[in-house]
């Protein structure tokens, strides 16, 4: 079901948000998936899907990438999908993995690592 997986991910990272975000996070970062967008909820749908077709077409070898590996692919999955969604984002909203805050980058980990679970 396209809800759940979007949900599983949109769970992973409030999840890690609150984990790893210092200070209180910004409530738009901690939004609840039935209050979510919809073009985020397809989003987190077709990222929850890259990830999961990357683990299971590589039969699971995907857990021997490194932690920072693992957080890329969803960081690059994500850009991907803010380009299809906004013709001209922010650049923040577009950010490269090395200019991405810590807090944003293992909390993109935990959110593979959720997904592998899945797989």
């Amino acid at each position: 079901m396209p809800n759940e997986r979007g949900r599983v991910f949109r769970e992973a990272w409030i999840a890690g948000v609150t984990k790893h975000y210092p200070g209180e996070p910004k409530p738009g970062y901690i939004t609840p998936w039935d209050e979510t967008p919809d073009w985020e909820r397809d989003a987190a749908t077709a990222v929850y899907d890259q990830v999961f077709a990357f683990i299971t077409t590589t039969n699971g070898a995907t857990a021997q990438l490194t932690p920072e590996q693992k957080g890329r692919f969803v960081g690059l999955c994500w850009i991907g999908q803010i380009f299809k969604h906004f013709p001209d984002p922010k650049p923040s909203y577009v950010a490269d993995w090395d200019d991405l805050p810590e807090w944003q980058k293992a909390t993109d980990i935990d959110i593979f690592e959720r997904i592998e679970q899945d797989a």
